[in-house]
C-alpha cells in the first residue's frame, strides 16, 4: 500500500511507501524538502499538514513539540502518513541536480586549529569529486552501522579536498578518536552531500550570517563561494564564540573584508578571559544581530551552530521584522549513541 502526497505550494505529487517517510519518500523522488538531522532533533523538516494524518513510529520526535503536533505541524524526516496528504512545506530545486553518494576517502592532513578544534582534510579517489552546494554536510559511515554528521568547510569549487572543523567534545567517542587515534593516511567511508542548508545564490537580499563555535566551518565555505561568483550584495558576519583562542581562523576572516568591502565581520566573545583584553562585542551572537539590525524585514539570515543559539534566533528575529522564510539554519545537535 502506499499514500500520495501533495504539496500545497507546487501542487507536485509524490508516493509514499507504507511506512516510509514522508521525507524519505520525497527525497527518493527527487522532491527537495528541507531537512537537517533526519533524526528527529533539529526542526529543519517541519512542515503542516493541510490534509490527513501522520504517526511517528518511534514515538514523537524531540524536535517537536506536543502543542505543535497538536496544532498540525509535522517533522517530515519521522513522519509516516496514515493516507493521503496535502502539506504545506518549502521546497527545493537546488538539491535534486547532485547526488548523494557513499564514497571511500583518506585521511589526507590533520592539523590543529585551536585548543579543541581540529582540520580534517579528506581525499576522495582520484576519479571521484563530491559536488555540493556550499553550507552542505557529509555524514561518516562508522563500522559499527552509526554516523556521525560534519558541515564541509570549503567552497564547491574548491574540491580537490574535503575540509571539516572537528570540536572535540567532552566524553565524545567519535571526536575524542578523531584527536587521539585518527592519523594521515587512515581510510574512512562518507556519504553525501546532505542537508538543505546552503547559500541561495539566486536572492539578492542582504546577507546575514550568524555562527557559533564551529558553526562557522559551513559559514567558511559559504564566503569563499560567494567570493568565488562575485555576489553582489553586502554580508556581514556575526562569529559568537566563548572566548578570544575560540575564533580559530580570525585572520583569515579579516582578510576577507580586505579583499571585498561589501563583507563585514563582527566577532562576540559570550565568556571573554582576563587575558584577551577584549574590548569588542559580548553577550549572545544573536543579540547583537538585533541590536545591529533593528529591522531585519529585507534580510536573509544563515544561522549555524548549537541548537539554543540557532533556536533563539529563529524565535527572536522576527520581533525585528525578519520573515522566517528567509531564516536558513543548521544546528549541531550532539549525535549520541
Amino acid at each position: 500500500m502506499s499514500y500520495s502526497v501533495c504539496i500545497e505550494s507546487s501542487e507536485h505529487v509524490f508516493q509514499v511507501d507504507e511506512g516510509e517517510s514522508v521525507l524519505d519518500a520525497a527525497l527518493r523522488q527527487s522532491i527537495a524538502l528541507p531537512y537537517g538531522c533526519r533524526g528527529g532533533a533539529c526542526g529543519a523538516c517541519k512542515g503542516q499538514l493541510i490534509e490527513g494524518s501522520v504517526s511517528y513510529p518511534d514515538g514523537l520526535p524531540d524536535g517537536l513539540s506536543e502543542d505543535d503536533h497538536n496544532k498540525g505541524f509535522a517533522l517530515f524526516c519521522k513522519a509516516v502518513p496514515n493516507n493521503d496528504l496535502v502539506i504545506k512545506s518549502k521546497e527545493f530545486s537546488a538539491s535534486e541536480e547532485i547526488e548523494v553518494k557513499i564514497l571511500p576517502c583518506r585521511v589526507h592532513e590533520k592539523t590543529q586549529l585551536s585548543h579543541d578544534v581540529i582540520l580534517i582534510k579528506l581525499q576522495l579517489p582520484k576519479t571521484e569529486r563530491l559536488q555540493f552546494f556550499a553550507g552542505q554536510y557529509i555524514n561518516f559511515l562508522l563500522k559499527n552501522g552509526k554516523h556521525r554528521s560534519f558541515s564541509l568547510a570549503n567552497a564547491p569549487h574548491d574540491d580537490e579536498f574535503i575540509e571539516l572543523h572537528i570540536r572535540h567534545i567532552p566524553d565524545g567517542q567519535f571526536t575524542s578518536e578523531v584527536f587521539d587515534e585518527m592519523k594521515e593516511k587512515d581510510m574512512m567511508r562518507i556519504e553525501g552531500p546532505l542537508g538543505s542548508f546552503y547559500l541561495r545564490e539566486n536572492s539578492e537580499r542582504p546577507i546575514i550570517l550568524m555562527a557559533g563555535g564551529t558553526g562557522f566551518a559551513p559559514i567558511k565555505g559559504m564566503i569563499e563561494h560567494a567570493l568565488k561568483v562575485g555576489l553582489t550584495q553586502p554580508i556581514h558576519l556575526y562569529w559568537g564564540v566563548r572566548a578570544k583562542e575560540d575564533l580559530y581562523m580570525h585572520d583569515l576572516v579579516v582578510s576577507w573584508t580586505k579583499q571585498n568591502p561589501l563583507i563585514r565581520y563582527t566577532p562576540v566573545l559570550s565568556d571573554a578571559k582576563e587575558e584577551d583584553n577584549w574590548t569588542g562585542r559580548t553577550g549572545f551572537v544573536h543579540t547583537a544581530i538585533m541590536e545591529d539590525y533593528p529591522d531585519l524585514s529585507k534580510h536573509e539570515i544563515y544561522g549555524s551552530g548549537a541548537p539554543a543559539m540557532v533556536y533563539a534566533g529563529r524565535d527572536d528575529f522576527v520581533k525585528n521584522g525578519l520573515d522566517l522564510d528567509y531564516y536558513y539554519s543548521d544546528a549541531f545537535e550532539y549525535q549520541k549513541d
